[in-house]
């Protein structure tokens, strides 16, 4: 019965209907302070933020925390700092304030209760008095005869007589609003013309609680209207309660924005994406070391938008380069699949491109000392600024985060061999010749494959066992007894720290 009454319109129909509002544009991301900000949420956040930008629009935030059950303390504070982080800034908000505010729903509720008893007053609501009890036993009679659980209305029907005398009497209530099977088209931006009966799955919809919290409907209609929101980008999980607040709007005699359901974002095995999933959180891409841009580019790739030419692979592009490919009519009406591939690659090439930046490169420099002296605290540690430069150029398009670099097998390239080391007098003269030979060769000859080949022609030329010197080399270069091969520590340390810990060891 559902899909039969919902209808959805064709990409070309949805160009040829589209009636873009001509007032200002005003978008808003409004999200729950029930947890952390995952990438389904930031997604929404992102494209709120795109439309604004290539729009000359603004972008609001609004924190709707009516339901005081499951908010949990931290997360507006969590929240905007992962959006902060992301480089979604934001217009107007609890932090920036506005002429609009106040901007977190617990503090508006003086708003909705006057705009609820205007809904009574012109007859669009009323009060219900039924209590869970009874709204239990509707929804197992429905399940029990096969039919859609949902609320009979029963309370339209009280005479005023019969509300005052409930009132007297101490009994609760919420208000509900009135539902009509007005089933009038409204144009989604992304998914077409959009038709549905909403009273053929509900029953009318509570809009206010019994503890003089607003319900979503409510709310977050009034809190559009009243902020003067121009074009609601949202979940596509809402797009079947849009009729509901259609008619909240006409209740009020208020003309309603435009609205775009954004697709859903699927795992890679094409499940739904979960809140309860520790690993879609943004707070945990950033504690994996992953950029800012490199998540904005890979939720790009989820859902479509932009102006990208098929075959061109994978790009990072930065925000102000999304803002301008950004393309609401090319937002998919399908779900799309995350794929962890284009996240590793994206944020490789951004390591790329901060190396190539003097601006970033040293703010770059400054993140991986502050790693290094953290994780090999106490220890003899080489990380001057210069060295770490010289790390990041040669780890640029090889490494995927810039904390691979403080991994275990990396350790030689910070940590410096201890002054114990034992070296017999037949190596020693062995290591002051290579230094010596190594001092002759050009910079671009410090690549492993020549080092090799440099290597085992050293170790024949003078009638050094080969292997037993590539492990004395090991220790003097690392102090470690694994690690990369020789001539790829050679290639990463460089020539100059390369014979500077050669001659340390000899010293």
């Amino acid at each position: 019965m559902l899909k039969q009454s919902l209808f959805v319109c064709t990409f070309a129909q949805r160009i040829l209907f589209r009636n873009y509002v001509t007032k200002p544009v005003r978008v808003r991301f409004a999200p729950s302070p029930t947890g952390y900000l995952h990438l389904g949420g930031l997604r929404t956040a992102l494209y709120n933020y795109l439309f604004a930008l290539s729009n000359n629009g603004k972008m609001i935030l609004r924190i709707e925390d009516t339901d005081q059950s499951r908010k949990v303390d931290g997360a507006l504070e969590a929240l905007v700092e992962d959006l902060e982080w992301a480089g979604i800034k934001c217009d107007e908000g609890p932090l920036q304030g506005g002429t609009y505010g106040p901007y977190i729903q617990s503090e508006r509720c003086s708003i909705y209760q006057e705009m609820v008893d205007k809904l009574i007053e012109n007859g669009s609501a009323y009060r219900c008095f039924c209590s869970d009890k009874r709204m239990d036993l509707l929804r197992r009679e429905a399940l029990r005869s096969q039919q859609i659980p949902k609320y009979d209305n029963k309370c339209r029907k009280l005479t005023q007589e019969d509300i005052n005398d409930k009132i007297n009497n101490g009994q609760s209530y919420c208000i509900r609003f009135k539902l009509s099977s007005d089933c009038s088209t409204f144009e989604d931006l992304v998914y077409g013309s959009i038709a549905y009966d909403v009273t053929l799955t509900e029953g009318d919809p509570v809009i206010m609680k019994s503890d003089g919290y607003p319900t979503y409907h409510l709310a977050n209609v009034v809190d559009d209207h009243l902020m003067r929101i121009s074009h609601v980008l949202r979940g596509v999980e809402w797009q079947i309660s849009t009729t509901k607040h259609i008619l909240l709007y006409k209740a009020f005699q208020w003309e309603p924005p435009q609205f775009g359901h954004l697709p859903l974002i699927m795992n890679a095995d094409g499940s739904k994406l979960s809140k309860r999933q520790g690993d879609i959180r943004v707070q945990e891409f950033r504690k994996k070391g992953m950029f800012p841009s490199a998540l904005i580019n890979y939720i790009s790739f989820a859902g479509g938008g932009f102006n990208r030419v098929i075959g061109d692979g994978i790009i990072s592009y930065t925000l102000p380069e999304l803002v301008d490919q950004f393309n609401i009519d090319r937002v998919n009406a399908h779900s799309s699949k995350l794929n962890s591939d284009i996240l590793t690659e994206c944020n490789r090439l951004e390591l790329i491109e901060q190396v190539k930046n003097p601006k970033t490169l040293d703010a770059l420099i400054k993140d991986v000392q502050n790693l290094v002296n953290v994780q090999y605290r106490g220890k003899n540690i080489q990380a001057s600024k210069e060295h770490v430069e010289t790390v990041l150029k040669w780890s640029a398009g090889r490494l995927i985060h810039v904390r691979d670099l403080i991994s275990p097998s990396y350790a030689f390239l910070w940590v410096l061999p201890n002054e114990d080391i034992q070296i017999d007098d037949s190596f020693k003269k062995a290591i002051s010749l290579l230094c010596a030979e190594l001092s002759y060769l050009e910079n671009d000859a410090f690549e492993r494959t020549k080092l090799k080949t440099f290597l085992k022609v050293f170790s024949n030329e003078n009638d050094i066992k080969f292997n037993a010197f590539m492990k004395y080399l090991r220790k003097i270069l690392s102090g470690l007894d694994e690690g990369p091969g020789i001539s790829e520590m050679m290639e990463i340390l460089q020539k100059n720290t390369t014979i500077e810990r050669l001659k340390f060891a000899v010293k």
